[in-house]
This record gives C-alpha cells, structure tokens and sequence, in this order.
C-alpha cells in the first residue's frame, strides 16, 4: 500500500475528497506495493481506486479523466528496501559509531536504482521481484555486477543469489531494457582474469548492457585491511590497460566507447586523466568517471564569468585527493577574482587519512582546518556533498555550527565551482550564505551527488 502524504490543489484527488493519510491498496484490481506501482497503475484514464482512510474505512473511487491529467495524489516515501550482502569491501563496516545515524542504512533499492542512478546488486530479488522488473520495464537500471563469475561474485556479496547476475542480465536484454554496470575493484578478489572476464562476458550480453564502469575499492581505517587492501598504483594501471582495450573494442565495433575508468583510478596510478571527449556525453560522472575532467573543463568555460572578490580572501575547502588540481587553479582565479585564493585541504581524521573525497569531510574536521587560519572577510567554498538534505556533515555537525565557529567568514556549500563562486558572490552582498546564495540542492542520503568534483573522487 501507498499512503498520501498530500493532496495538490484543484485536483481531482480532491475534488474526491480523498483524504491524507489514506491508503491506495489497489488500482483497477492490481495491488499497489510502492510509488513506483502507483506510477504506472496511474498511467491509465480509466481508474478504479481502492483506498482504506485514516479511520480504516474501505472506499472506491472511480475516475475517468484526460490522458496525463495528473490526479493530485502526493505519496508518501516508500521504506528503503535494505541490502541482503555482506560484501567484504561493503563501506558501512567502515563507518566510525559516532556517523551520522542515516548511514548505517544498508541500501540496495531498485527503486533508487531507477530514479537516482544509484547502484544495486539485485540480489535481494527473488524470481517474483526480477519478473516485476521486466513486467514494468523499469529501465536503465544501474547494477553493481563487481564480478560476472557466480563463485567470485558470491564470494565478494557473501550471497548464493549472487551468482545468478548473468542470468538476470540476460532477461533484462532479452526484453528490450538497459542496464548500466559497475565493477568495484578489489585488488585480489575480481581484478586481473576476473575483470577481463567480466568484461567479455558483459561486451556478449549486447548493446543492452549500456556502460561499464570501473571504480576502485574505498576504504576507511575502520576496515582497511579486513579482508580488502586498496589497490597499488601498478594495480590501478593494469586496471586502466584492460578498460582501455575493451574501450577501444567497443568504439571499433558499436561506435561507442561503453568502458570507463573511474577518476580516482587514474588518481591512484599516477596517470593524466583522459580528455573531455574521452567521457562521450559524461553521464556517468555521478559515480566518478568523469567529474574530475568537468570540474577542470567547466573552470575553463567559466572562468570570465567570475566577479571580483577584492578585499576578500577565497578559500577553497577540499580533500587530498583534488587538492592538486586546486592548486593548479589556484592562481587563475586569483587573477580573474583580484584577490587571494587559499586552498585548503582537510586531512580526513574522523574516516582515516586513506579516505581523501571531500563529500566524506566531517564537519568537526572541516571546521577545524578553516578556522586554524581564519580571517575577516573570508570567504569559505566547501563541497556540498558533505551535507545531507537538512545540512548536516557526516559526524552529525550541523552547518550552522561551521558557520558560527567561522563567522563572520562567510560559508558557502556548492556543487559546481563556477555557479558557486557566483552564488558566494551574492552571498556577500546579502550577508548570508544560506539566504543569499540559495541552498544547492541536495540528494537522497546515501547517492552521489554533484558536477563540483572536490567531492565527487
């Protein structure tokens, strides 16, 4: 069942009288599970709806509208379908206590895998839940396969239902829909034959397997070394060889790249990263293939379109990992903003050192950095990937806690470096960050998020 949680004014829902808190149980006799059941039953003009109401009466409603009149309906979040792997690299056993409580939830929703890109391993549908998938045409999924061999996959999900992703992709092709595909990298675990075989038996699935990506492993010092290492940098360059020929392969024979690295992989085996058409359309950037180049692409296109910073100091907030390529920005900007531009890399010591995303910066680390140097007329940039919806770092900070231990700096989270650097500057004549600049938009807990790259490696 779906509860509404809002009814739009005007609508038909309310010319019905239906009332919040009611229940769907069922649309012309089909049981409606969540949101996205209640999506396609609506699809229909012609709607008989069976409801329970809040006092847990049993009413039909029966409609005949328009094609795409909208019936007002406003649901409520559906609960998270939770993860049924113990992955041996799985990042939440690398979570300290004190994380901010959302981050234990252990997500693999195909739903979110639809509507938000992110990654699911599929193994917490039984035959029922794969036949929905296919019924409905819930497509592009984003499926995180890792590994193609049912043992080796079993062995990194700690799942027997692993083993079956070969299967389930290849219904998936055969009924027309598109999967995008994920390999994490665990050194000694599906790299070397593993990987070239992953990838070979993906390339024969056919144009419906839209995209590989290869992502390395990440690790905290909470479960660094139990069981999985990171990758060396003669790994990670190995890794780039074999992506690198099925690249290759898929330009010659289907016009398209379809294999990608990700950035942090390059970053790792101390390789340039690839050119901006070495990405095609960039629509993976979201999980890190990619945004490293746009970040440095979007500066170039950008960069006259920077007001004047003078008198103010631009501070640039980072992780390890993007701090070089701030810096090596450092200057230009300087020079189009006509002031100081300091770039500041925190050290990550709530997850460990070896984790260097600035979207995994906590704020107390944050905080910490900035304010070791902190000045009047200051002007703080920091990723908005490290806040969640109610701005909130990942050691359960708030924002406003930053913003007082900094004041009067002014703060201000973003996404994109251009866009932010212009919202910084209207947050400087208003006076406030948050009022000002206009709060970036955030993302459901858990996904990534955002085209400002200081966050996204």
């Amino acid at each position: 069942m779906v509860r509404i949680a809002g009814i739009d004014s005007g609508s038909i829902a309310e010319e019905l009288e239906m009332e919040i808190g009611s229940r769907i149980v069922r649309i012309n006799g089909e049981r409606v599970r969540d949101n996205i059941d209640l999506t396609f039953f609506l699809s229909d003009t012609e709607l008989e709806l069976e409801a329970l109401t809040p006092a847990g009466d049993a009413v039909v409603y029966e409609v005949s509208r328009d094609p795409g009149e909208p019936m007002g309906i406003v649901p409520a979040p559906d609960a998270i379908r939770e993860c049924a792997n113990k992955c041996v690299f799985c990042f939440i056993d690398g979570n300290p206590k004190d994380v901010r409580p959302s981050l234990w939830l252990r997500d693999d929703d195909f739903r979110l895998s639809f509507t938000y890109g992110s990654y699911v391993t599929l193994t917490n549908l039984g035959p029922k839940g794969i036949q929905r998938l296919i019924d409905q045409r819930i497509s592009p999924l984003f499926v995180s396969v890792h590994a193609t061999e049912p043992d080796v996959r079993i062995r990194l999900l700690k799942n027997e239902r692993a083993g079956l992703i070969v299967e389930h992709l290849r219904r998936f092709a055969e009924h027309g829909m598109e999967v995008h595909t994920q390999v994490v990298l665990c050194p000694e675990w599906n790299d070397g034959v593993h990987l070239e075989r992953t990838i070979e038996e993906l390339w024969d699935l056919g144009p419906a397997i839209r995209s590989l990506s290869v992502v390395p492993v990440g690790l905290t010092k909470y479960n660094h070394l139990r069981p999985v290492r990171l990758l060396t940098a003669d790994e990670a360059r190995t890794a780039i060889e074999v992506v690198e020929a099925a690249r290759a392969r898929g330009l010659r024979e289907r016009g398209e790249a379809w294999a990608y690295v990700g950035d942090e992989m390059y970053l790792i085996a101390g390789v340039e990263l690839p050119s901006q058409a070495w990405y095609d359309e960039g629509a993976l950037a979201e999980n890190g293939v990619g945004s490293v180049r746009r970040l440095l692409t979007d500066f170039d296109e950008g960069l006259h379109e920077v007001p004047r910073f003078e008198g103010h100091r631009l501070r640039l907030v980072t992780g390890a990992s993007m701090a070089p390529f701030f810096r090596d920005l450092a200057p230009r900007l300087a020079a189009q903003a006509a002031c100081e531009v300091d770039v500041v890399e925190v050290v990550n010591e709530f997850y460990g050192s070896i984790v260097t995303t600035a979207g995994l910066l906590a704020g107390e680390d944050l905080r910490d950095a900035l304010a070791a140097d902190c000045r009047d007329g200051d002007i703080c940039l920091i990723p908005a990937e490290a806040l969640n919806a109610d701005d909130v770092f990942i050691d359960s900070m708030p924002l406003s806690d930053v913003e007082a231990a900094l004041a009067p700096s002014v703060v201000v989270p973003g996404h994109e470096l251009i866009d932010t650097l212009q919202r910084a500057d209207r947050a400087r004549q208003g006076g406030s960050a948050g009022a000002a600049a206009g709060a970036p938009g955030r993302r459901p807990e858990g996904r990534s998020a955002g085209t400002w790259s200081v966050a996204d490696v």
